[in-house]
């Protein structure tokens, strides 16, 4: 499988805002100790909501640009930092959406448990043109097993807003799941599913959640730079219907 770590992953709060910015199933593995990670998220919107909600502008047409920088503090801690844009159909050039910042550690796999853990916490800053919400928190467990050459990443993803329309709706459940078969020693044809449900114990009827499905790739151009590309389509009525997304990672440092 992947030998560097492809992170992260943002925070949605409201179900139709699911997150399209850094649209990713995190992998168990941190980055080494002292190195760095630099990934740049490109996703473009294909068919979208097409009026405001509230606040916040519609979807459709958007391209989204994320950078993300992650180092590696120890062998199992990570922090990282976001930068987000955005561009709007007729907006011109790119426009700042929002900041991040999200620590993770890592179960190590010495201790030999039935699966590998990590876990995620993030908190994000977006403007409101682009999520209701100023202030919001996720909370993603990462778990991961391998069977020969097919790995299963699952992130049973919780998050709420801290700031802003949605701070009293509590939290939401956003599940994400990622099924990699490695092909080749550089190819891993990949399928990945992202949801958006309500809440844990209180979802929303089926035509309002979330399903949304990704066949794509993640391509080893060399030992330490990866391409991901993906297409996404959705299973129900609500959120973005049609999705292209493209990611570069490149780990450097001593």
């Amino acid at each position: 499988m992947s030998r560097f770590p492809l992170l992260l992953f943002l925070l949605p709060l409201a179900v139709a805002a699911q997150d399209q910015f850094e649209i990713q199933i995190y992998e168990w593995e941190t980055v080494p100790k002292r190195m760095w990670s630099l990934e740049t998220h490109l996703n473009f919107m294909g068919h979208g909501t097409k009026e405001f909600d509230g606040p916040m502008a519609p979807t459709n047409s958007q391209f989204h640009m994320t950078y993300e920088l992650t180092h590696g503090i120890t062998d199992n801690f990570e922090i990282a930092g976001y930068l987000v844009t955005a561009r709007r159909p007729h907006g011109g050039v790119l426009d700042f959406a929002g900041w991040r910042l999200r620590p993770r550690f890592r179960l190590p796999k010495s201790w030999r448990l039935p699966f590998l853990f990590s876990l995620s916490t993030e908190v994000g800053f977006p403007r409101q043109i682009y999520e209701q919400n100023s202030a919001t928190l996720e909370l993603r467990p990462i778990i991961e097993k391998t069977w020969g050459k097919v790995q299963l990443d699952v992130n049973p993803t919780i998050g709420r807003a801290l700031r802003g329309p949605g701070a009293h709706d509590g939290w939401d459940f956003e599940p994400g799941v990622r099924l990699a078969y490695a092909l080749r020693p550089r190819l891993e044809p990949t399928l990945e599913y992202y949801g958006s449900t309500g809440r844990p114990f209180d979802p929303l009827p089926r035509r309002e959640q979330v399903h949304q499905f990704f066949p794509g790739a993640d391509l080893q151009i060399k030992e330490n730079v990866v391409w991901n590309i993906g297409i996404g389509v959705a299973a129900t009525p609500a959120g973005n219907q049609l999705i292209y997304k493209m990611r570069l990672g490149y780990l450097f440092g001593p």
